[in-house]
């Protein structure tokens, strides 16, 4: 499950990827707009610059900025430096594999089968969208709203 981190992270950074390239925004900013309480952003945006997903400039005209362009950046990548590996247990999962205590037969065993189906549907989605793509996605329904009267 997606932790509030990770989805705190998520927003902050569709709320940069609105922004024009290279324009800093405040974490003020994006805590207000986005009902995330400022500490915990803070937080998070400096896990999101230590993994080289965002600049920070302090000072006047200071504030976050992405160090690349939207389309560069996947989503399955943030979840993962969030939230750690996607994987439901972690017999199944490639990055942080640990085999279960309790498990007699691994190749054999059902619950470890299917939730290796799970992390590969997910790491599917995740991998394959990139943070514009999701962006787009909030967009989308307001560039079909037309009024008629």
């Amino acid at each position: 499950m997606l932790t509030k981190k990770g989805k705190y992270g998520l927003k902050a950074m569709v709320h940069l990827a609105g922004r024009p390239p290279g324009e800093a925004t405040l974490v003020t900013d994006i805590a207000v707009s986005n009902e995330i309480p400022k500490k915990f952003l803070d937080t998070i945006l400096g896990e999101l610059r230590n993994a080289g997903f965002v600049n920070s400039k302090k000072g006047k005209g200071g504030g976050y900025t992405l160090a690349r362009p939207a389309h560069d950046i996947r989503v399955g990548h943030i979840v993962r430096v969030l939230d750690g590996p996607l994987a439901p247990i972690q017999c199944a999962s490639k990055t942080s594999y640990r085999r279960c205590d309790d498990c007699a037969d691994e190749k054999h065993c059902c619950v470890r089968l299917i939730m290796l189906e799970a992390r590969n549907a997910i790491a599917t989605v995740l991998d394959n969208r990139t943070l514009a793509e999701m962006r787009a996605l909030s967009e989308s329904d307001e560039a079909h709203l037309m009024y008629y009267i």
